[in-house]
């Protein structure tokens, strides 16, 4: 399943996605699917689709492929442990979590690039940093919204917290 998931999600993420941006910012699908991995199957899993959603997305895209691997693995080990700890996982939640996870990432991001005199840190967070995270937060919870009203998630949660 995770195979299947890792092959569509960079057709998806460069397919798709460009016609779905708004003000020319795509959902990152890659951090939004490892931190529903993460909450819904815990810490191990998480870890380790983090790592091979950052290696694979890094491979077709510019992205650095230590930064990449380093933060959705993390982001997904973390997502794991939130899951442990949170008992009511509603989409609410989820997007608040998304929204802080996506603006870590994406100011590690920024402060990964060297940045020119033009574009300073401050530049990439108004326009690219907390634009991108709500849209990964309004996706993500849209997705979970889907996911929780359609099948049963708490079942799923529930098996493996068990």
């Amino acid at each position: 399943m995770y195979a299947m998931l890792l092959v569509s999600l960079v057709p998806i993420q460069s397919v798709l996605l460009p016609y779905v941006s708004v003000w020319d910012i795509r959902p990152d699908l890659g951090l939004i699917v490892v931190c529903l991995v993460g909450l819904l199957t815990g810490e191990l899993e998480g870890l380790l689709v983090g790592l091979a959603v950052g290696w694979v997305m890094s491979l077709f895209s510019a992205e650095s492929l230590v930064l990449s691997m380093i933060t959705k693995g993390a982001i997904g080990y973390a997502a794991g442990l939130a899951g442990r700890q949170v008992v009511y996982l509603t989409p609410v939640v989820l997007v608040m979590g998304l929204l802080i996870t996506s603006s870590l990432a994406g100011l590690l991001a920024a402060l990964w690039l060297k940045l020119g005199e033009q574009q300073d840190v401050w530049w990439a967070i108004q326009t690219v940093v907390l634009p991108q995270a709500v849209f990964d937060a309004v996706v993500g919870g849209m997705i979970y919204w889907v996911m929780w009203s359609r099948f049963n998630v708490e079942r799923l949660v529930a098996a493996y917290r068990a």
